[in-house]
C-alpha cells in the first residue's frame, strides 16, 4: 500500500549529500536552476545540519513555471538537455494507480505517485508536483501548457487542497485543470 512520507525525501537528500558532499540546494542550483536560466535564486528551509528535502523549497512563480517547462519539454530547455528525457518519461509514465487507492486519496481517483510526482493517467498525460498547502506545478504535455500555483491553504494535505485546486469532471474523476473561484 502507498503511504506518502516526507521523511523518505529527507533521507534521499542526506544520502545525496553524503555521496556528493553538496547540499540539495547546491545540487539544485548547479544541475537545474542555473542551467534553465532562472531569474532568481531559490531557497530551501533546512534542518540544523543544513539539509532538507521533504519540503521548504522557495522560488519565484516565474522560475517555478520555467521548471515546469523543463519537464513539459522532456528535460530540454534554454538550449540544453537539463534533465535526461528518459527520467521525465519515467515520471510521466507514473506508477500503479491501484497502489494509491487503498491509501485513501479519494480526491485523486485513478492517479499514482511516482518519483516525487502525482500522475493523472488521464487522456492528456498530465502530471504535477503538489505541495502540502496547495502549491503546485501542473504539466499538461498535450496542450503544451504548464500551470504553476502558489497557495497557502490553512489545512495541509490533498484532501483539503484538491477540491479547490483541481476541477472535478461529471464522472467524479479529477481532470487536473485548476478551478477558478
Amino acid at each position: 500500500m502507498f503511504a506518502y512520507k516526507a521523511v523518505n525525501t529527507d533521507v534521499l537528500a542526506w544520502i545525496t549529500h553524503r555521496i556528493t558532499g553538496e547540499t540539495l540546494a547546491a545540487q539544485l542550483s548547479t544541475r537545474i536552476w542555473q542551467r534553465m536560466g532562472a531569474e532568481e535564486d531559490a531557497h530551501y528551509t533546512v534542518d540544523r545540519l543544513g539539509i532538507d528535502g521533504g519540503g521548504g523549497l522557495n522560488t519565484t512563480l516565474r522560475d517555478l513555471v520555467r521548471f515546469g517547462e523543463v519537464m513539459r519539454n522532456r528535460g530540454y530547455f534554454n538550449g540544453c538537455q537539463i534533465v535526461p528525457a528518459s527520467v521525465v518519461d519515467n515520471i510521466a509514465k507514473g506508477g500503479d494507480p491501484k497502489k494509491l487507492t487503498p491509501a485513501g486519496y479519494a480526491t485523486l481517483p485513478g492517479w499514482s505517485y511516482h518519483n516525487q510526482w502525482w500522475v493523472s493517467h488521464n487522456a492528456h498525460g498530465a502530471y504535477m508536483a503538489h505541495g502540502i498547502h496547495g502549491q503546485s506545478i501542473y504539466v499538461h504535455p498535450r496542450a503544451e501548457m504548464v500551470i504553476a500555483r502558489y497557495a497557502s491553504h490553512p489545512a495541509a494535505g490533498n484532501v483539503n487542497n484538491d477540491p479547490v485546486t483541481l476541477r472535478r469532471q461529471g464522472g467524479g474523476g479529477v481532470d487536473g485543470v485548476g478551478a477558478c473561484g
